[in-house]
């Protein structure tokens, strides 16, 4: 690459990440539902046709962010199973979730646009799937790693009218394990950002007090129902 082709990659990855950390701001004041281009094009000093050199339309934008907070919960996600590596399979779960927590408070726009209300005229390609899908990996990732340890209970076989979904979601999403596992794993993954929504939205306002003790509480009970046994906890 010359020095002129560089210099203009790194301009434009300069201003697409200008252009990103506007849209952010304009979300948290306005929603998403609100975000607009030429909005964003003003503030940064660009003319429209400019910012559509850089994302065509409004949609573009908004995928582009979407992408970018599921890629930030799932690389949250994977470096606590990694800090946690050490640790058990029912330690390493725990981690994963509490991390998941941390970065959903400390970046709650971005977690709304992700978890939240879906945007008025907005329908999410195929693009997102992969990075929305990292989480949810990770926790596959550690029931894997406890199946073939002996560590996880074996469950109870999905009752005969969820079976043929259950065997369709564990060829799907994990073969080796068992379909019983995988149905608890969705319940729990759903769950998991139930409870975070919760917190980030304000539902446990007046209901609960000491939310991190809670949260662990809860974020242990969903290790139990995917079988993580608490006594055989190496990894």
């Amino acid at each position: 690459m010359s020095t002129a082709q560089g210099a203009r990659a790194r301009a434009r990855t300069e201003v697409t990440a200008a252009i990103k950390t506007e849209a952010r701001r304009q979300l948290a004041e306005e929603g998403a539902a609100k975000l607009s281009l030429r909005a964003v094009a003003r503030e940064l000093g660009l003319a429209s046709s400019a910012l559509y050199r850089y994302f065509p339309s409004r949609d573009d934008l908004l995928t582009a962010l979407i992408i970018d907070a599921y890629d930030a919960v799932g690389e949250t996600a994977e470096q606590a199973r990694d800090a946690a590596a050490d640790a058990g399979h029912r330690q390493r779960w725990i981690a994963v979730c509490e991390a998941v927590r941390a970065w959903a408070l400390a970046h709650p726009h971005e977690y709304a646009l992700i978890y939240g209300s879906p945007v008025p005229g907005y329908t999410a390609p195929q693009d997102t799937v992969r990075a929305a899908a990292r989480v949810g990996y990770v926790l596959i990732g550690i029931l894997r790693d406890a199946h073939r340890a002996l560590g996880l209970t074996r469950p109870a076989p999905p009752a005969a009218e969820l079976r043929p979904e259950a065997e369709r979601m564990a060829a799907d999403l994990a073969p080796d394990l068992p379909p019983g596992t995988v149905t608890a794993l969705v319940a729990a993954w759903a769950q998991l950002f139930g409870l975070v929504s919760f917190e980030v939205f304000g539902q446990f306002k007046g209901v609960v007090e000491e939310r991190p003790e809670f949260f662990r509480h809860a974020a242990a009970r969903l290790a139990d129902g995917v079988g993580l046994m608490a006594g055989a906890e190496a990894g």
